[in-house]
């Protein structure tokens, strides 16, 4: 396991695998060479590298025509952490660009939904799977087909809820639970077109976005601010479902409960839902993105505190004191300041690397 970046101390040697955030190749005053100056980052923090032109990058030294690592690439850094104006700076050794079979744990560089993409993905395959409406099951998997690998990493927004790698599929899948638990308790639901519109509510997240392989959204695309993702994901259900040869209740259903799941048109909805399914829909959407969001809160809040306020609720949180906490009960009428967050221990496995100064196999 190595260091986190929130870890980083002065005198530290570092080697391990870091996200680029950005990379820019520059010119030396004093030498006139040119060097990378770069941010890297984990999901803890960030810090600022120098690759200066004798380092070897990708088993190459540096010149005019070196072109640094795009931003969200991974690379595989070596060198010792430094103190420069006051701030902590990594001074890079060896560099290369992460290779396939290296073992990177996306889980450590970006905040990542709990379960593999692999797995959220095969459970709602498997829901499609067990519908016995053949229209809805021939919509669905034309509408997952074409999202594609999207999917493996698409977050389920840019900085509210699930805004993780994954973030999507967990969204939909966390619905997807909920809604095998309601649907028992209300057996006038169809079953079938509850699920179909959890699957398919979202969708046309993968058009309204622009995300990279790491979850992040850089901008939303002409389609999202245009449209976004209601209409476009209506629009996606009809074209999966002239392409498959299917019409009638099954489309306008599934269109009608896309189109209607932000419950009000404050939200972007410009019908309220209007059968039972499209209601329940609305309210697990609801209820699993605030939760979700609440989630995040609570992570960054010490028990027995107030949060900040949060804009996309419209109020501040407060963490309670459940029976597991064993901290002290805050004086009455005081706010406890937020609780200092432990440094993580250092790894054992990194930091007495060697300097690799002319070799390059350690970090092969």
């Amino acid at each position: 396991m190595q260091e986190s970046v929130a870890s980083f101390r002065k005198d530290m040697r570092f080697e391990g695998f870091l996200m680029v955030r950005t990379a820019s190749t520059r010119v030396s005053n004093a030498t006139g060479k040119p060097y990378i100056d770069m941010t890297l980052a984990d999901k803890t923090g960030e810090i600022n590298c120098k690759v200066w032109d004798h380092v070897r990058y990708n088993d190459r030294k540096l010149d005019e025509n070196t072109v640094p690592p795009a931003a969200g690439a991974v690379v595989k850094v070596r060198g010792p952490v430094q103190e420069y104006n006051g701030r902590l700076q990594l001074r890079v050794e060896l560099m290369r660009d992460a290779a396939k079979e290296d073992p990177v744990e996306m889980g450590l560089l970006v905040k990542c939904a709990p379960e593999k993409p692999e797995d959220m993905l095969a459970e709602i395959e498997a829901a499609i799977g067990e519908m016995t409406w053949e229209d809805l099951k021939v919509i669905l998997k034309r509408m997952i087909a074409r999202a594609g690998d999207k999917l493996m990493y698409y977050p389920a927004a840019q900085r509210l809820h699930h805004a993780e790698r994954g973030g999507l599929l967990h969204h939909t899948l966390s619905m997807l639970r909920v809604a095998r638990a309601v649907a028992p308790l209300y057996p006038f639901l169809n079953r079938d077109l509850l699920f179909a519109g959890v699957i398919a509510h979202d969708l046309g997240k993968v058009v309204e976005m622009q995300a990279d392989e790491t979850g992040s959204v850089g901008d939303y695309t002409a389609e999202g601010l245009l449209l976004g993702h209601l209409v476009d994901g209506v629009a996606v259900v009809r074209e999966c479902a002239r392409e498959a040869g299917v019409d009638g209740e099954a489309v306008l259903l599934l269109s009608h409960m896309i189109i209607s799941h932000h419950g009000v048109p404050e939200f972007g909805s410009p019908r309220a839902p209007m059968f039972p399914e499209a209601e329940a829909l609305h309210m697990i959407d609801d209820l699993d993105a605030k939760l979700n969001e609440m989630e995040s809160v609570m992570e960054r809040t010490p028990a027995g505190v107030f949060s900040e306020k949060i804009w996309s609720l419209d109020r501040r949180l407060y963490h309670p004191r459940y029976p597991r906490d064993d901290q002290d009960l805050p004086a009455e009428g005081v706010s406890p300041a937020p609780a200092p967050q432990a440094r993580p221990a250092p790894s054992r496995n990194t930091g007495n690397a060697p300097s690799g100064r002319g070799s390059y196999d350690g970090l092969l």
